[in-house]
């Protein structure tokens, strides 16, 4: 993957929080999952990791995004890239077991 120029496109906004290494460059992409998650789905993963202060790219490595639009999903999967600094914390953050919220009656 080496660089980030690839998810200028498909999000633009990841330039202002995507970190960069020594060279000022943006860091580069680690593949965090790959899943046939719905748009749902994908919403909330990213939205938690970015809540964390991680950024994401996706990309759509076969049938692009034409698949959410005709089947609500892409059929051939999405990658998650991270900032390879902090795959670990993003692995971490998604197998962590949900916490109950306690209730007012308890």
């Amino acid at each position: 993957m080496g660089n980030l120029t690839w998810g200028r496109r498909e999000n633009p906004a990841v330039y202002g929080t995507w970190p960069e290494n020594e060279k000022g460059e943006p860091e580069a992409p680690a593949l965090l999952l790959h899943d046939y998650l719905s748009d749902q789905e994908l919403d909330m993963t990213r939205t938690m990791l970015e809540s964390f202060g991680i950024a994401t790219v996706c990309r759509y490595p076969n049938d692009g995004q034409f698949g959410t639009v005709i089947m609500g999903r892409a059929q051939g999967g999405v990658d998650v890239f991270v900032p390879e600094t902090q795959l670990e914390d993003a692995q971490n953050i998604l197998s962590a077991p949900a916490e109950e919220q306690a209730t007012e009656e308890e």
